[in-house]
């Protein structure tokens, strides 16, 4: 199969799992993850993909695992070589493709947040609190947190990911790994945002998997995308307010402003936010990284 320019389907002859955007490939000893330009919000998948999104996931994720201070799956984009794959296929792959580790995965997001916006902010305003964490008093939306909190949410197969405390976390994989995946994940994010920030990127939260190879906890899945973190100029950050920002954001924006109900199928995005967002996700990807999509491409694996 030859995808179009928008990439919404795959079908490689390998035993497949399917994501709301990423096509996971049984190898055997590795796992091929193909990253599409299908985009979800609000639990659905939208009918209308976003022009080279997967490519921008994945060279966007491919960075950070190659300049994080963790270990993590990532093994390499060279899938040519793959046995029993078709050399057409490994063309349409490049770039949106990653050879990596099987783990086992840790069945709990783990969510960062240095700044109070999206769910956090509306469990604020209901309780003072994130996820069981008691907050300073007269907090406002997108206000910087004192801290960067750790809030854990469960990983739902259908429908939300539910926010939950650390210590229900710890009841269920036990407390010295539930404490290990909190600190990595705190260092991790410090990391990632000292880094964004020095380029003119907030990061305001974002979510991590971790999985457990040969008895390691390393880093899985996708890393710090505009899928997975919020991403804010920081020349145009004002707190009280929401954000204008280089993710997903954009597209819930255009969902709460149109007249779709989030029961029934949604409504296909029009030309020009597609376009816009498109835009968004390889301008954060060259801001962070220093260089465009199509140079990245133009790399050698």
């Amino acid at each position: 199969m030859v995808p179009s320019d928008v990439v919404l389907t795959t079908a490689l002859p390998f035993p497949r799992r399917s994501g709301k955007v990423r096509d996971v490939y049984d190898l055997g000893d590795r796992l091929l993850i193909v990253s599409t330009d299908r985009i979800s919000a609000f639990d659905w998948v939208l009918p209308v993909g976003i022009p080279r999104k997967g490519i921008v996931l994945t060279q966007l994720s491919r960075f950070w695992f190659e300049h994080l201070p963790v270990e993590h799956h990532f093994l390499s984009q060279e899938v040519a070589a793959v046995d029993g794959l078709d050399p057409s296929a490994a063309e349409w792959l490049k770039g949106r493709s990653m050879l990596v580790k099987k783990a086992e995965v840790v069945p709990f997001e783990c969510v960062v947040r240095g700044y109070l916006e999206g769910s956090g902010w509306k469990e604020y305003q209901a309780t003072g609190s994130v996820c069981g964490i008691s907050l300073p008093k007269g907090l406002r939306q997108c206000d910087r947190l004192p801290e960067p909190l750790f809030t854990p949410a469960t990983k739902a197969t259908e429908g939300h990911d539910e926010n939950v405390d650390f210590d229900f976390m710890a009841r269920r994989i036990g407390t010295s790994l539930a404490e290990r995946l909190r600190e990595l994940s705190l260092q991790v994010y410090r990391w990632a945002a000292q880094w964004a920030a020095e380029r003119g990127i907030i990061i305001a939260d974002t979510k991590f998997e971790w999985g457990i190879h040969d008895g390691q906890v390393i880093l899985v899945d996708e890393v710090l995308t505009p899928d997975s973190s919020r991403f804010w100029p920081a020349d145009r950050y004002q707190a009280g307010r929401a954000q204008p920002s280089f993710d997903k954001q954009f597209v819930r924006e255009w969902l709460m402003n149109s007249t779709w109900d989030r029961e029934s199928p949604p409504p296909a995005l029009p030309d020009d936010v597609v376009a816009q967002t498109a835009h968004k996700y390889e301008q954060v990807y060259e801001l962070l990284t220093g260089q465009t999509i199509d140079q990245a491409l133009a790399e050698k694996p």
